[in-house]
């Protein structure tokens, strides 16, 4: 049966069972599952920006993220980045010259 075809029967049987007038069940976005007591805190950089070492998807990361306040909660916002151990080890590697080129240019 092609997906057209389930489509237009789930459609059919939608239909045949609203006949009682309720409407629908909604349905509930998905949320992104995750621990955030897990992570550790590094430091706050402002009032809405953090930088943590928590763990993803079985990996150890460095995360430099804005958050915002919703219901009396800092939840992370999409603003971010993300950097893997390898990644957090180049930048690392390079902080001497980030450091002497923000001196120059500040």
């Amino acid at each position: 049966m092609s997906n057209r075809e389930n489509k237009k029967r789930r459609n059919e049987e939608a239909a045949a069972g609203d006949s009682d007038g309720a409407p629908p069940p909604k349905r509930e976005a998905k949320r992104e599952t995750g621990d955030a007591t897990g992570d550790i805190l590094v430091c706050e950089l402002s009032k809405n920006r953090r930088v943590a070492v928590r763990r993803w998807q079985g990996m150890v990361v460095v995360d430099i993220r804005e958050f915002y306040a919703k219901d009396g909660n800092q939840l992370p916002g999409r603003k971010g980045i993300t950097l893997s151990i390898d990644q957090w080890k180049i930048l690392h590697d390079h902080i001497e010259e980030i450091n002497k080129a923000v001196t120059e240019n500040a």
